[in-house]
């Protein structure tokens, strides 16, 4: 009886987590176009959209303690920011190491040095061990239909592409885990990028984010399609007089010739010779102020922040230097 009791007591908490959006209006006509436009089948939606996780996370978020106690307040917005993605360095040899064959191949392909491809799933994913705490297409339905706002059509934008690569790619949307926007594997894209710029890397016939070497080669067709110049520097440190740099605007938006920025010099080779951005660093006692190039610019097209884009550039760095004295020359 015990059993019997327990069980019904499951089934109705599963009931109660679920949420039937077939009845809305908004939903009604979502399903209509999907089935009128781009052929999906009436009956598969509807059973999709009947059963909506209501909570679509599928386990408790890690999350990332930057600092304990009073040390928060000491530190800056970079410390805070960079101390849990520049630890990453170990796996990144290792995943450097591992998959040298795919990063060189994308390297060819591409021109994109692989210290930073393997930096980006690094931080993205932390190589594939964290792909996402979500059940995607319930997250987007949430996203999509219960909020009226500007981003609502954003979301549902990646709900459409979401339904139409896991056709393509013969998967069913509803087990697809992701992140709290959307954005799906080793590489986390978004559903709308995963359509324009994944791509088939070890010729399997299909592009999975979840596999490593499409995600390789697919990160390394991102940057070469916004821009990556090979060879070419991303960032280095400046030099300024004082502490705290507040003359001129800075962050990746903001242009500048080297020659009109008096004061501030390299502290070492910068084998970049177009305009800089110059991006400022806040830590405890002092801004760390550094010269971006063009291909710093490309990263944030991966992520639209400087923060992010530098983050990744001396994470980069930390695994090609451990790399090499660790095994050699890449």
């Amino acid at each position: 009886m015990k059993k019997i009791i327990l069980l019904i007591t499951l089934l109705s908490i599963t009931t109660l987590s679920a949420v039937d959006y077939t009845k809305r209006k908004s939903v009604k006509r979502f399903i209509n176009m999907m089935h009128y436009r781009y052929g999906f089948k009436t009956k598969t939606l509807e059973k999709w959209f009947k059963n909506v996780r209501k909570n679509s996370y599928i386990r408790r978020l890690r999350q990332g303690l930057y600092c304990y106690g009073g040390r928060c307040d000491s530190m800056g917005s970079w410390d805070r920011y960079s101390y849990q993605f520049l630890k990453r360095v170990g796996g990144g040899v290792y995943f450097m190491h591992k998959f040298r064959h795919t990063l060189k191949k994308a390297y060819r392909k591409y021109g994109v040095e692989p210290e930073y491809i393997v930096a980006i799933i690094g931080i993205e994913s932390e190589y594939g061990v964290m792909r996402g705490d979500y059940f995607v297409f319930d997250r987007l339905v949430h996203l999509s239909f219960d909020k009226n706002d500007r981003r609502a059509k954003f979301y549902r934008k990646q709900l459409i592409a979401l339904l139409r690569l896991s056709a393509r790619e013969k998967v069913n949307p509803k087990k697809i885990r992701g992140s709290s926007s959307g954005a799906i594997g080793l590489a986390q894209f978004i559903p709308t990028t995963y359509k324009r710029f994944a791509v088939d890397f070890n010729r399997d016939g299909k592009k999975q984010m979840n596999n490593v070497y499409d995600a390789i080669g697919s990160i390394a067709y991102y940057l070469k399609r916004h821009g990556w110049r090979k060879g070419e520097d991303v960032a280095v440190r400046v030099r300024y007089k004082g502490l705290r740099f507040n003359k001129l605007p800075t962050g990746y938006k903001h242009k500048y010739y080297r020659k009109n920025l008096e004061g501030i010099e390299p502290r070492e080779e910068f084998n970049y010779h177009g305009m800089v951005r110059l991006i400022k660093l806040e830590r405890s006692g002092y801004d760390e102020l550094w010269y971006g190039g063009r291909n710093f610019y490309v990263l944030t097209r991966y992520n639209q922040s400087s923060y992010y884009a530098m983050v990744v550039h001396q994470l980069a760095q930390k695994i090609k230097k451990s790399y090499k004295r660790r095994y050699g020359k890449f």
